[in-house]
């Protein structure tokens, strides 16, 4: 059977596989996108809340590592520098898509994250793109090209929708997270047929469990959320943010527990302050000097009233008026408010986790171009080994490193 011909075939019709596509297609190629969901973008759409944090205006282009995970952290910056947040900006605006900042640069739809789908859709079909959904791949058989070294080699994909012959791949699979909207393995198994390196992938930015009796007073929590400053690491290797926490049935969510999550290694104790910029040994000590109020009383000034109660009820030296209270129950209470300390028993998975750390090892991709060491093979979003923080990092990446592949093609 006589194979379809095409430039690129780009496989993925998600955040970076679709942006490639159309800027490709508008630079003149003959480009194709097959993808093995009848949906197309669908972790945009149910990103923000439905509203897609599609970028973040605070990425800082001279280091933009800074927000970012990898093996390798400088791989991403020749991308994230060539292609920053506000031009991707200014195609939402050229869209007409209204949209809004909700805090620290993470910026949100003001209507439906499906904006941001039709957008990119629109792109590709101003670059003439064709899209084959659903089509499911088969075989990928490379030959190379002359003997002598002439001649680009070419890429043999069988599908069924029929063969497709094409000089270049772009793989923009996308990671393991949310299977349940059709996540798979897919892009791994390529880098893994042509050779390449992998990082062992892991859920990341996902809500963290404590099991067994030790997280049952903690359990009736659930619902509770509260600004903190959490952290992780080594001495040297400290990683902290200031962000809302959620207490869960199972263990802890919210910002502050999705990014450190990324950072968070199996068996290390996270430490929490429950009132950060706040001296609550000062507070207690000067509360037992002027109060006869009973201590849940005084540490509710500082803390939410519901975690007030579950860390004096956990102490029966606590019970009491604070004025009535040992010097040293008040001075353990002040250190657990301000470094508590937890060791994780697990994440909640790759069903929960926003994205997935690790990929295909960037030690055999260019950053310049997102072409492997595979002539004709290149890798860009979030199959590659590079991990942003919660706030529109991940689309930045996503834009950017679709773009220096697109530029390259």
């Amino acid at each position: 059977m006589s194979a379809a011909e095409f430039d690129v075939v780009v496989i993925g019709a998600g955040a970076a596989g679709l942006f490639c596509a159309g800027v490709a297609g508008q630079r003149g190629l003959k480009v194709l996108v097959v993808d093995h969901s009848e949906k197309v973008g669908e972790k945009i759409r149910i990103s923000g809340g439905g509203r897609a944090n599609f970028t973040n205006r605070d990425l800082d282009v001279r280091a933009p590592q800074r927000h970012f995970i990898s093996d390798n952290p400088n791989f991403c910056r020749s991308a994230l520098s060539r292609y920053a947040p506000q031009q991707f900006i200014e195609l939402v605006q050229k869209h007409g898509i209204a949209f809004h900042e909700k805090h620290k640069g993470q910026l949100f739809c003001d209507g439906s994250s499906q904006q941001i789908v039709d957008m990119l859709l629109a792109e590709c079909e101003a670059g003439g793109v064709e899209r084959w959904q659903p089509c499911r791949i088969g075989e990928i058989a490379f030959s190379a090209g002359n003997a002598d070294g002439t001649g680009a080699g070419s890429y043999r994909i069988e599908s069924n929708r029929g063969p497709v012959e094409t000089p270049k791949i772009v793989v923009a699979t996308g990671g393991l997270s949310i299977p349940q909207i059709g996540a798979s393995d897919f892009g791994y198994r390529i880098a893994e047929q042509f050779g390449l390196r992998m990082v062992t992938p892991r859920p990341a930015l996902v809500p963290l469990t404590f099991g067994g009796d030790a997280w049952a007073p903690y359990a009736e929590l659930a619902g509770l959320a509260l600004p903190v400053r959490i952290e992780t690491g080594a001495k040297k290797e400290k990683t902290a943010f200031l962000e809302d926490l959620l207490f869960t049935h199972r263990g802890l969510s919210g910002p502050a527990v999705l990014q450190i999550s990324s950072y968070w290694k199996p068996g290390a104790p996270l430490t929490i302050d429950f009132a950060p910029g706040v001296n609550v040994a000062e507070a207690l000590g000067e509360a037992k000097l002027r109060s006869k109020k009973r201590i849940a009383n005084e540490l509710a000034a500082l803390v939410p009233s519901r975690l007030a109660d579950a860390w004096v009820g956990q102490d029966p030296a606590l019970q009491r008026p604070v004025n009535e209270a040992a010097d040293k129950a008040l001075a353990a209470l002040s250190e657990r408010i301000a470094r508590w300390q937890i060791v994780p028993s697990g994440t909640e998975g790759y069903k929960k986790a926003e994205v997935t750390a690790g990929g295909v090892d960037t030690r055999d991709l260019s950053s310049q171009t997102m072409e492997s060491k595979q002539p004709g093979l290149y890798f860009i979003g979030e199959v590659v080994d590079v991990t942003g923080w919660l706030g529109g990092y991940n689309f930045q990446w996503a834009w950017a490193s679709a773009h220096a592949c697109a530029q390259a093609l």
